[in-house]
């Protein structure tokens, strides 16, 4: 038996489903795992400090919001692997509570990481609170670079933070606190939401390209708009077109990212085919979030890492909110570099976001009643290596034609590429000025609503149908929630979609490892939160 050198069990393919103990799966080391677990822990005690200075009526900075929600970041799963970068966060937490706090607290330890926690019921909704935290901080930080903030919200997570320490809380009033997580979680989203379309406009559906160009090309990976932003501004007659990889594949449905003409398509598939198509893209990749896979040799040099992400011997290129981050190098390394290798060809539909569905709302609420549309099924969240997760492409494959997926988040790549044809009973006259786009007669099946965090989206679409159907209930509408998970912000979306009362979500491909059984027994009790089965089994319970 080998000797457990670390604990991690935060993400869907946590070795066994049950903990990774000598490496994660994910890449990380046991040094580094245990450098996020202190860094997980100093941001929970910077946090008693800020939510007691906060109960005194004392403002908090939002550089502190800022350090909190990018320390959680760093700790996603696929983010940061660089053991220096993760030290200096840890430094700079412990220097700023030394200035804040009034008294110091002791801290040992043996009261660092997942295992601190003896009791398996605390624990497990301790870490459901936690990795809940840190995807709503990842949405925030999103939206600090685009200068927004929410200070409900930041004085939340770190009160959240706060309570995840206080062995007086029992389980009933962790419950309680796992469902008011979800409550923020909807805030934090729609913090998000209202920066982006600010900075951007409304998503509209477009038509992206998913093949190549002859010229050089720079790839651009995560989730963070404002990155892109400024590589684009910077590229600019350079002779040089930007891709799209994985989450960033929304990008191409806001208006204000049309005007670049070098804003080339989208390039590869979910994250954890990196290795194959980073390899074939020839020039360099901007990694601006989480999902880094551990590089090859053969293009590790053409890695590089912004924001909270990182991995050691790739360049990263820093920059504060509201500056201009420097892409000099890396624009000069992708002059030197042949294009990219085409790997697929033809174009995507996307950009089916709240605004643009409001507005086909009445044609969609008409086929429903006609009978053209049946149900909708909610196929969000994200994709993963695991085999078991060819299950939803054979399940969007065997869904019957008047049946529409809603999605976000890169679970799309398992379906958004196959011919599922057309939702019958929206004519293509009504599309205008989209008519051009559906050849075939009508919208797409699949709608992207974007990226994981615009799972919003789909749930203010879920809230709308409510209403123009005139339900009192959001689980009386004709939708069912079938969801894959793999990291953190998804856990952030689920706790969302309990909030906002949605009821019978499937969620695969495995249950949380984290979850202990009574934990779980709660969620299925209450909320009748189900594994996923077969695809004939679990058609039946979700479509009929």
């Amino acid at each position: 038996m080998n000797e457990q050198k670390m604990f991690c069990w935060q993400c869907q393919e946590t070795a066994g489903n049950k903990g990774c103990t000598v490496c994660g799966v994910c890449g990380k080391t046991a040094d580094v795992a245990a450098l996020q677990d202190e860094l997980v822990y100093e941001t929970k005690r910077l946090s008693q400090v800020t939510t007691a200075l906060r109960k005194d009526g004392k403002p908090v900075d939002k550089d502190i919001n800022h350090l909190v929600t990018v320390n959680l970041f760093i700790t996603i799963t696929n983010a940061n692997f660089d053991a220096d970068a993760i030290k200096a966060a840890i430094a700079k937490t412990k220097t700023m509570r030394g200035k804040l706090a009034t008294k110091d607290t002791k801290s040992t330890k043996d009261m660092v990481g997942v295992l601190a926690t003896t009791d398996e019921d605390i624990r497990s909704l301790r870490e459901l609170i936690t990795y809940g935290l840190k995807g709503l901080a990842a949405y925030s930080k999103h939206a600090n670079a685009l200068m927004q903030d929410d200070e409900d919200v930041d004085a939340f997570i770190q009160r959240a933070l706060a309570a995840t320490l206080d062995d007086s809380l029992s389980v009933n009033d962790l419950i309680a606190l796992a469902l008011e997580t979800g409550k923020f979680g909807v805030a934090g989203m729609a913090l998000l939401d209202k920066a982006n379309t600010s900075a951007y406009g409304n998503p509209e559906i477009t038509e992206v390209d998913i093949g190549v160009r002859a010229n050089p090309g720079i790839l651009i990976s995560g989730h963070d708009l404002r990155d892109l932003e400024m590589l684009l501004e910077q590229t600019a007659g350079a002779g040089i077109d930007v891709y799209t990889h994985s989450e960033m594949l929304p990008a191409h449905y806001y208006p204000a990212f049309k005007k670049y003409p070098h804003f080339a398509g989208n390039y590869g598939n979910a994250w954890w085919k990196q290795k194959e198509e980073f390899e074939k893209f020839n020039g360099p990749i901007l990694m601006t979030t989480n999902c880094v896979v551990p590089p090859a040799a053969s293009y590790k040099d053409r890695l590089w890492t912004t924001g909270a992400a990182g991995f050691p011997g790739c360049r990263h290129i820093d920059g504060e909110y509201g500056e201009q981050k420097d892409f000099s190098a890396l624009i000069e390394q992708a002059k030197k570099c042949p294009p990219p290798t085409g790997i697929e060809s033809g174009k995507i539909v996307g950009g089916f976001a709240h605004e643009q569905v409001f507005a086909l709302a009445g044609k969609v609420v008409e086929a429903v009643k006609s009978g053209a549309i049946r149900k909708f099924v909610v196929m969000a969240g994200c994709d993963g290596r695991h085999k078991s997760r060819d299950y939803y492409a054979e399940f969007a494959k065997a869904l019957p034609k008047d049946v529409v997926i809603l999605t976000a988040g890169c679970a799309k790549y398992k379906y958004n590429k196959l011919d599922l044809g057309d939702i019958g009973g929206i004519p293509r006259s009504t599309l205008f000025p989209y008519t051009t786009l559906f050849r075939s007669g009508g919208i797409p099946r699949v709608l992207d609503a974007g990226q994981c965090n615009d799972s919003y989206s789909l749930a203010l679409i879920a809230l709308k149908l409510k209403e123009v159907f005139g339900l009192d209930d959001i689980n009386k509408l004709p939708l069912a929630f079938n969801i894959a998970w793999y990291e953190q912000k998804a856990v952030i979306v689920l706790l969302a979609l309990l909030y906002l009362g949605v009821k019978n979500i499937h969620l695969g491909p495995t249950l949380p490892a984290f979850l202990s059984s009574n934990v779980a027994k709660v969620l299925v009790e209450n909320f009748g939160i189900a594994g996923i089965g077969s695809v004939d089994d679990d058609m039946k319970l979700l479509v009929g």
